[in-house]
């Protein structure tokens, strides 16, 4: 059966999308408490804008356009980021397809991508803008390795399409077009498709794509580029100087190594022997990929000697290493071995990692009382809502944090839902109300609901003055019922005074 379905990337496709359909169904079936990633797309998708901090705004688009439509619910949310995972899948397998000889092989190269944690866990567990830094690398590659076998106007608007959805997905992503510039240069072959004149269009749609949130960039550049320079840098444990560059370059090699590990140990041991006498073979396309990859790499040494980087976190290499795994088998195809039993070998490795991620991802939660480490996904929103909605409910709920806001937003998806200042909306919107406004925030730690003075002088900045702070505690969803989370809490009146 196996081997059925590796015969094609069309058959590979069909496979990986009934995975994906368990991943909606196990998603539905927990608890619709939402993780920081998933709250803020829910808290955002209220408001249609250019930028919303730190992230490019590409996935928040994508979401509101959905909401905007059905409306917010737990599927709004799960169903549009699995259509994007498999879509990461699915131009990766065409990327595939267009440097491999064998459709068997650039099926399995498809399907090996789960072996990525980066791709095959992460993704699942709460990443969003990163979802579509994976979807818009897949078609990059797929436009880049298309363009260099058989250049179109349709491969290089690809490229066009996928730079311009990359650059607002993630700002990293911007390495990849650079890094894959340099790498063509020396292959005198394909030298010529830097200067068609079908590069001009692509880079044109690029930039369409790209200026609503290139205009809105240069006012908001601190709020769009603070948060990931101190995760960079990490101020608060980095030394500075030489011990600094050190200890970014030990951060950077060790991203690499958790990034490439895990593939390269299971490739090595399905194709044993092969893989290693696999290594030493070379093409032109094979060159290509290799420089994409160095150049990438080293444009994160540049980020750690001039941007002071001391913090590299692996999910960041995305546009650099994900091309790995088709790397790797052309590797393998070009030695020109006998691949069936490695192949055979290595094929349950799929199904068997499919398991394992779903198995992880239910027991993370689920399980949470072996584990001891509780998730905000354990964190009983539901029951909060009961609890402070059994005598009334509000016309407007004012929230500490994204995360809160964004859970709120879910429970009562026909009430404005803000956060003071931002975006702009706290002080109208309380001003309007007319009625009681349920205010609400988490405090520093589960135990602890106290109010975090940042909120408080916003809310009185807002114009909102608390009479009476309340609390409200609950234990963890799965867990051992001596655990449980806080959260603070004031109702009162709309309108400002």
């Amino acid at each position: 059966m196996l081997e059925r379905i590796t015969r094609s990337v069309t058959s590979a496709s069909i496979f990986l999308a009934g995975y994906f359909l368990l991943n909606i169904a196990l998603r539905i079936a927990l608890p619709h408490t939402l993780d920081l990633d998933e709250a803020e797309q829910s808290f955002y998708s209220q408001y249609l804008l250019a930028g919303y901090g730190p992230q490019p705004p590409f996935y928040n688009w994508i979401q509101y356009a959905i909401v905007s439509v059905t409306g917010i619910s737990m599927w709004v949310l799960s169903v549009p980021k699995n259509i994007i995972l498999f879509g990461c899948y699915l131009f990766y397998g065409l990327a595939a397809r267009e440097v491999l000889k064998s459709r068997s092989l650039a099926a399995v190269a498809m399907l090996s991508l789960i072996t990525l944690p980066q791709v095959g866990l992460m993704a699942q567990r709460e990443l969003t803008h990163t979802v579509a830094l994976l979807f818009a690398t897949s078609l990059f590659l797929f436009g880049f390795f298309r363009t260099l076998r058989q250049p179109t106007i349709g491969s290089y608007l690809i490229i066009g399409i996928a730079t311009g959805i990359g650059l607002i997905s993630k700002y990293n992503f911007a390495i990849l077009p650079f890094a894959a510039l340099i790498a063509v240069l020396p292959e005198r072959e394909w030298r010529s498709r830097l200067i068609d004149w079908r590069l001009l269009p692509a880079a044109v749609l690029a930039i369409l794509i790209v200026l609503p949130h290139a205009l809105w960039l240069p006012d908001n550049l601190a709020s769009a580029s603070a948060p990931t320079l101190e995760r960079m840098t990490a101020e608060h444990l980095a030394p500075a100087g030489l011990p600094r560059i050190g200890q970014g370059l030990l951060s950077l090699v060790i991203a690499v190594l958790g990034f490439v590990a895990l593939p390269i140990v299971l490739l090595a041991a399905a194709f044993r022997r092969d893989f290693s006498r696999a290594l030493s073979s070379s093409s032109p396309m094979i060159r290509v990929i290799e420089r994409l990859m160095i150049i990438s790499l080293v444009a994160f040494v540049g980020v750690v000697l001039f941007a002071g980087a001391s913090d590299i976190h692996e999910r960041w290499l995305d546009p650099c290493l994900l091309v790995l795994s088709i790397y790797l088998f052309l590797k393998l195809e070009t030695a020109d071995l006998d691949l069936s039993a490695g192949l055979a070998r290595f094929r349950p490795v799929v199904p068997v990692f499919m398991v394992v991620i779903l198995s992880i991802l239910l027991f993370r939660i689920v399980g949470i009382q072996y584990i001891g480490t509780y998730t905000r996904t354990n964190v009983p929103f539901s029951g909060y809502v009961a609890e402070l909605t059994a005598t009334r409910k509000p016309v407007l709920i004012v929230a500490g944090t994204k995360f809160v806001a964004g859970n709120m937003r879910l429970e009562f998806p026909d009430i404005p839902v803000v956060i003071p200042f931002f975006p702009g909306a706290g002080v109208p919107e309380y001003a309007d109300a007319k009625g009681p406004v349920l205010v609400i925030w988490r405090g520093e730690t589960a135990d602890d609901p106290t109010i975090s003075p940042g909120f408080a002088n916003d809310l009185v900045s807002s114009g909102i003055h608390l009479q009476e702070l309340k609390t409200l505690t609950l234990p963890y969803l799965f867990g051992d019922g001596k655990r449980s989370f806080s959260i603070g809490y004031s109702w009162v009146e709309g309108g400002a005074k």
